[in-house]
């Protein structure tokens, strides 16, 4: 198996996953029931998670059907334009979603204007997944295609995504403004990383998680804006600069588990519960000795891609 496969694997993922989510949430506000809001926030959170794998192995998979020659480059070309501008508002519906998440836990309830977010956002990304789902299914099924000219004008130029990581190549400052706001972004999230963690194994202990708890959207933000960043590096290279590097995706797997492991101190009670003095439970001890673990990680394969593969 390679990485084509694997996103044939996941493609189905993104779509499903916002049926769901959608289903649960509008569910929830019908019924106002906590429970489901929270469930369904939490569903969006991780299906934007694993939208970014989904979005990266697709590049492989235009690798290996480059060499199918009764294949369409136009509708492929399409299908990428499609997906790009998809996990942007994936990735929006994401962080608004864990911004609920957030909000609950402070507040014991999402605030109106959060809900209103999320749900026109799903509805936008839903909208948009199903689109590049549906041209996704027609590059190898070309009795299902609709409207082929259309498509065909539609792709007589350049996919977007390329067009943006050739100016992202082609300014001299480009690539070099986008590292320096990737490093900001992962200072601000490995730093909350490492105080929230460093609580979590019993240390700081003069400070109560919910005074920390108030730091974390400052590292989901960094996170926001190192996936932003990243996205426009992965464009920016030739197609198989990063998806025939194994160390890159290392670096996206433990970039998925450190994702979902926030989400422990984001909603779960024995954290809030924390306070000043108080000694950590041994789950919150895992959880903590975990992250610090994936993010070391993340930053160690992120910086070996040159020495460990084969890029740059």
């Amino acid at each position: 198996m390679n990485w084509a496969h694997v996103h044939l694997l996941l493609n189905h993922f993104p779509t499903i996953g916002m049926i769901v989510g959608l289903g649960v949430f509008l569910a929830a506000i019908a019924t106002g029931s906590d429970d489901l809001k929270r469930a369904s926030l939490g569903i969006f959170f991780f299906v934007a998670l694993l939208s970014i794998p989904t979005f990266v192995t697709g590049t492989a998979a235009q690798l290996a059907l480059q060499r199918s020659p009764e294949i369409s480059k136009t509708v492929v070309e399409t299908h990428e334009t499609a997906a790009f501008i998809a996990i942007w508002f994936m990735e929006l519906t994401g962080a608004l979603a864990w911004l609920g998440l957030w909000q609950h836990r402070r507040l014991s309830l999402v605030p109106r204007g959060t809900v209103t977010a999320v749900l026109l956002a799903g509805l936008v990304t839903f909208g948009l997944m199903t689109r590049a789902s549906n041209i996704g299914g027609e590059i190898r099924h070309s009795e299902i295609r609709a409207g082929q000219a259309a498509v065909e004008t539609a792709a007589a130029n350049p996919p977007l995504a390329r067009v943006i990581g050739a100016a992202m190549v082609e300014l001299k400052w480009g690539w070099p403004a986008s590292e320096t706001v990737h490093f900001i972004g992962l200072c601000l999230l490995f730093g909350v990383v490492l105080l929230v963690d460093l609580r979590m194994l019993g240390f700081l202990k003069g400070l109560s998680f919910p005074m920390l708890h108030r730091l974390l959207p400052w590292g989901v933000l960094g996170f926001g804006v190192n996936v932003a960043t990243g996205l426009l590096f992965f464009i920016g290279a030739p197609p198989d600069f990063y998806v025939t590097n194994e160390v890159f995706f290392w670096k996206l797997g433990l970039i998925l588990v450190a994702g979902a492991n926030a989400l422990y101190f984001t909603v779960f009670d024995q954290a809030w519960k924390l306070d000043a003095g108080d000694s950590p439970p041994l789950a919150a001890k895992v959880a903590a000795a975990s992250g610090l673990f994936l993010w070391v990680g993340v930053i160690f394969c992120g910086q070996m891609l040159p020495f460990l593969g084969h890029s740059f």
